[in-house]
């Protein structure tokens, strides 16, 4: 008999003016791709512990601006789609998860989320702090590629086996301040930190760049594997 897929919950933009909740459709295929079932999670749910009860497994996605209130940060004139309740939601859920042991990626904003959920701050606009050396976008509405450096002893290390891998970026903010409990698990050439993982949680690993618009990289798609590995590991 053939066993169950992992269901991996996928979270979701907001309505914000739409009326719609929406997701680019690399994340689903990333996730069916490794062998997983996803499954989207919108905004509004007034109890994300029910979903907990649900999944084998989170992706944080990416999307629009944290409010910098949440990190007791600045405004900034970069700063976009701001979504207040996604937000609520998304820190919220982000907290519970982490006392859990359900696997946990963090993509793009889903690293801010993370990180912020923690107690950790962001950096608001990355041209400000760190130049313009490295695109880390070239416009709000499309992405770049450059390198990153991996942590040679990270858990992501022996994810991608390659130290020094392109990888797609598509953002203007980044980590500030690392919070308890995580380490830093690559870095841009610049110094913006582009991947950090969990000390002690078994399986959260949070990255500044995107890995599901980059489907034929090997070394990319392993992170989903290994998401979804664990999640069915759990399963068991």
């Amino acid at each position: 008999m053939k066993s169950k897929p992992p269901l991996i919950g996928i979270t979701t933009a907001g309505q914000l003016d739409t009326r719609l909740f929406c997701i680019r459709g690399d994340y689903v295929e990333a996730v069916r791709l490794a062998g997983g079932l996803p499954i989207l999670l919108p905004p509004g749910e007034p109890d994300p512990g029910l979903i907990l009860e649900r999944v084998d497994g989170l992706i944080f996605s990416g999307g629009g601006d944290i409010d910098p209130a949440a990190y007791n940060g600045s405004s900034h004139p970069t700063v976009y789609n701001v979504d207040e309740q996604r937000d609520r939601f998304e820190l919220s859920l982000a907290k519970l998860a982490l006392n859990t042991d359900i696997p946990i990626l963090g993509i793009c904003r889903g690293l801010e989320i993370l990180v912020v959920a923690t107690g950790g701050k962001l950096v608001a606009h990355v041209p400000d702090e760190f130049g313009s050396a490295i695109a880390h976008r070239t416009h709000q509405s499309r992405h770049c590629e450059h390198s990153v450096q991996i942590c040679p002893k990270s858990r992501l290390a022996t994810l991608i086996k390659a130290p020094e891998p392109q990888i797609v970026s598509w953002h203007h903010q980044a980590v500030r301040t690392v919070p308890p409990g995580w380490r830093i698990a690559a870095r841009a050439s610049d110094g913006v930190i582009e991947a950090v993982e969990h000390e002690t949680h078994p399986w959260a690993i949070a990255l500044q760049w995107h890995p599901e618009l980059a489907p034929n990289d090997p070394c990319q798609q392993r992170i989903f594997q290994s998401l979804v590995e664990a999640a069915r590991d759990r399963m068991r």
